[in-house]
């Protein structure tokens, strides 16, 4: 798949303020700092679509950025930011699980450090996405920082806490743009089985409507 246009859309803090949803979108989640925006800049190449900070915590909306002109990437804000005040951190939970819940039909990509152990509050989120049946896959970030043996013996620790092996993964690195292509390519592939399911859907409404007319016409 190929990026040919990306535009930033809207920053949105309630679901009645979203933007026209377009048959599917893919969603990035994760800690504070884990690279969310960086990953997206990545995969649209273009540098400064979605804003990077040093500062954890920056994002505190829902932004919407426009691929292709037929689906959106979706930046929700970053959690688990300690200097954080609490009545923030709840109003910015609020707001995940809000868009999270919503029906519009989404694949959430879960961004993890490979560099650190998942936290508490990463299997929590993972448990609720598996609860409510929200399709995700998971994203090592920053995978430049380490030597292919790092990386393996860093995977070894990280299965100790958590199995990691259950769920579909990618790894990647906003640096190199190692990883990008399989990104894409699992992103094209599910757009192209959403197509084919919106015309197998309407392939199904048109043949019960030609069967309804057609059993009109018999009664006349």
């Amino acid at each position: 798949m190929e990026i040919k246009q990306a535009d930033f859309v809207k920053s949105s803090l309630k679901s009645n303020s979203y933007p026209e949803f377009l048959g599917i979108e893919f969603a990035f989640v994760g800690k504070s700092n884990v690279g969310k925006s960086s990953l997206i800049n990545s995969l649209t190449r273009r540098n400064k679509l979605a804003k990077t900070s040093k500062t954890p915590g920056r994002t505190q909306l829902i932004n919407f950025f426009l691929i292709n002109r037929t689906f959106h990437f979706v930046d929700l804000p970053g959690y688990g930011f300690a200097k954080v005040p609490l009545k923030i951190k709840e109003e910015w939970g609020k707001l995940i699980e809000e868009y999270l819940h919503s029906e519009r039909k989404k694949i959430v990509f879960l961004l993890l450090d490979i560099r650190r152990i998942p936290s508490d509050e990463d299997k929590s989120l993972i448990e609720w996405l598996e609860f409510h049946n929200v399709d995700f896959k998971i994203i090592f970030t920053k995978v430049d920082k380490f030597s292919n043996n790092q990386r393996f013996n860093q995977l070894k620790e990280i299965k100790k806490s958590f199995q990691i092996d259950k769920y579909e993964h990618f790894f990647h690195s906003s640096l190199s743009n190692d990883g990008r292509e399989k990104i894409l390519n699992y992103i094209g592939k599910e757009i192209e089985l959403n197509n084919n399911d919106i015309l197998n859907n309407i392939g199904g409404e048109k043949t019960v409507i030609d069967n309804d007319i057609t059993a009109i016409n018999e009664r006349d």
